[in-house]
């Protein structure tokens, strides 16, 4: 595995540039509503800015975000409603509000081209080969917190077509475990409605491991079949998995190796004829660094106070609530060490910043932000250069961007009991959301020494142009570089594969919560932890091609490079699941 060092140093030189306006930028904490309408109702506005600070810094920041304008008003306006509610349905419709300011670069929807772009045969050496058409994901994970301590797994499985007509199964089950603390608000004028806030933060360090199976059998000369048939083969060794995982499961007892031999008999008849080409085994490590911000409306149950006691007065005895806006800010270092398959032998560490929050009653609009950067290397000699405190030598960089935006209905809702300073909390919600992915990748296969120094000094902070934040984008990339830029973009405007993609998304969830926690009030302010709470979260999403895929063919003429249509992507339809 990967020394601990080297994803620590690779992790603070990626992002220690990391623009944090949104967090800080003072636009950000004005206009908070006229002052004078804030005394009418008893209130300075300093102290209505205090109440919602805990999570105006996480949602200012998600509202700021680089959707596309259209679909992102329902998010920015129900978030003003919470964070401003006394500058109206007007001000905040018209953007009169901070953190406004018009300053979002819109996606451009996956266009680009013109439309008289000439058609580029296949053969292009900038064509990238394939293309992900529709992708299948279930994501379960359970989260245990004791205290201040966080234990966490999860499984994901993908179902993955491809355009060159093959089909991929992945299951990845990561397990980790961490620190995390919290800190909330009561809002003021509100507190008997529940309205409150919450800021946390966590820090995660976890391993994992994986499979992908590729299914590519069927080879019939015609690509559309050939999706069709190894779809079908990808579906079946998906039950033989389900069953072979029933085998594994059973209770140790007497002539349970006879039973488990008969089980896996029947299981193993559930594999397709053309059984996959490829199980890879990876190794993969993950550090997760998390914050994120609520802000819930709800309802408090007081009891009458008479107990006898001179100082009997009314008590909290619990609360209903529901969550209105909600923001996560994280930032995930993965390494993946491939032992076979067509990857064996390298190491790739991901880098990935990711920046998402909903906003109104039953989570009506959702926005989220993506950047990631992907680096591989030759494990042994990464090994043996680290070992002997050299320059390491990539292969291979891949650079992601996607913005995602849409809105559906749910809702999630949490329930609480007071004894003293200890509360019993139960929670869950479920609901459906339809979005919009816009998706653009930078690919550079780094054959010289001279492109590998590159990247690994724009990646490790040596010299003037270290990555930081925002990432160079493939829409940026495509243009001509101008007189100050890095080494690395005109790298990637010379050399690299550059593709946009737009998908349609479903996305169908359920979470369940059960939390004991201790409280310590400080005026309007409660630092709390839980002694002991579980968290159960399940997710499926589906997303599927639309729009025209594009690529950039090389430069023309020192110019800019043009968009034209994707033929290696568009040749082939995905196929409903």
């Amino acid at each position: 595995m990967c020394d601990g060092r080297q994803q620590d140093r690779g992790r603070r030189s990626r992002w220690r540039r990391r623009d944090r306006r949104g967090w800080g930028d003072r636009r950000d904490r004005r206009g908070w509503g006229d002052r004078r309408d804030w005394r009418d109702r008893g209130q300075s506005g300093a102290e209505y800015a205090a109440m919602f600070g805990v999570v105006a810094a996480v949602v200012a920041a998600i509202v700021g975000l680089a959707v596309p304008a259209d679909e992102a008003t329902g998010l920015k306006s129900a978030v003003c409603r919470v964070l401003h509610p006394m500058s109206g349905d007007e001000a905040c419709a018209t953007g009169d509000y901070a953190g406004d300011e018009g300053e979002g670069e819109g996606g451009d929807g996956g266009g680009g081209g013109e439309g008289g772009d000439p058609f580029v045969p296949n053969g292009d050496p900038f064509e990238p080969t394939r293309c992900l058409l529709s992708q299948d994901q279930t994501k379960t994970t359970v989260v245990v917190q004791i205290f201040f301590i966080k234990i966490s797994s999860s499984e994901t499985v993908k179902l993955q077509q491809w355009s060159d007509g093959t089909v991929t199964l992945e299951r990845i089950t990561e397990v980790g475990g961490g620190v995390t603390a919290s800190i909330s608000a009561g809002i003021r004028g509100l507190e008997d409605w529940g309205g409150s806030a919450k800021l946390s933060g966590t820090y995660q360090k976890g391993s994992g491991s994986g499979g992908q199976w590729l299914f590519s059998g069927n080879k019939t000369g015609d690509t559309q079949k050939d999706l069709e048939l190894n779809l079908e083969d990808a579906k079946q060794f998906t039950e033989y998995l389900k069953a072979q995982d029933k085998c594994n499961s059973r209770p140790a007892g007497p002539r349970s190796s006879e039973l488990g031999m008969i089980c896996g008999y029947h299981a193993g008849k559930k594999k397709p004829d053309l059984p996959p080409e490829r199980a890879p085994d990876v190794d993969i490590t993950k550090t997760s660094v998390e914050a994120s911000g609520n802000a819930n409306f709800g309802g408090k149950f007081k009891g009458s106070g008479k107990g006898g006691g001179k100082d009997d007065g009314p008590k909290d005895l619990g609360k209903i609530s529901g969550e209105l806006a909600n923001g996560t800010m994280t930032e995930d270092v993965v390494v993946m060490r491939s032992h076979n398959g067509p990857n064996a032998g390298k190491i790739t560490f991901v880098y990935t910043f990711t920046v998402k929050g909903a906003g109104g009653a039953g989570g009506i609009a959702t926005g989220e932000k993506m950047q990631q950067v992907a680096v591989t290397y030759d494990a042994a000699t990464y090994d043996q250069e680290e070992a002997d405190g050299k320059a390491h030598r990539p292969e291979k960089l891949m650079i992601t961007t996607s913005e995602e935006a849409g809105g559906g209905g749910g809702v999630k809702v949490e329930g609480g009991a007071n004894a003293g300073p200890v509360t019993i909390d139960v929670g869950g919600g479920g609901g459906s959301t339809n979005s919009q992915i816009h998706t653009e990748t930078a690919e550079l296969i780094l054959d010289n020494d001279a492109d590998s120094t590159t990247v690994e000094d724009w990646l490790r902070g040596n010299g003037d142009h270290p990555a930081k934040n925002p990432l160079p984008t493939p829409s940026d990339a495509a243009k001509v570089p101008g007189p100050d830029a890095s080494p690395l973009e005109r790298l990637l405007y010379d050399k690299g594969k550059l593709s946009k993609l737009d998908y349609k998304a479903n996305t169908d969830w359920w979470n369940a919560s059960l939390g004991i926690g201790f409280g310590i009030s400080a005026g309007q302010f409660t630092l709390g932890f839980k002694l002991f709470g579980i968290d159960i979260t399940h997710e499926e999403k589906n997303q599927t091609i639309t729009g025209d895929p594009m690529y950039a063919t090389g430069p023309k003429n020192g110019g800019a490079r043009p968009w034209v249509e994707w033929k290696n992507c568009s040749k082939i339809k995905p196929i409903p699941t």
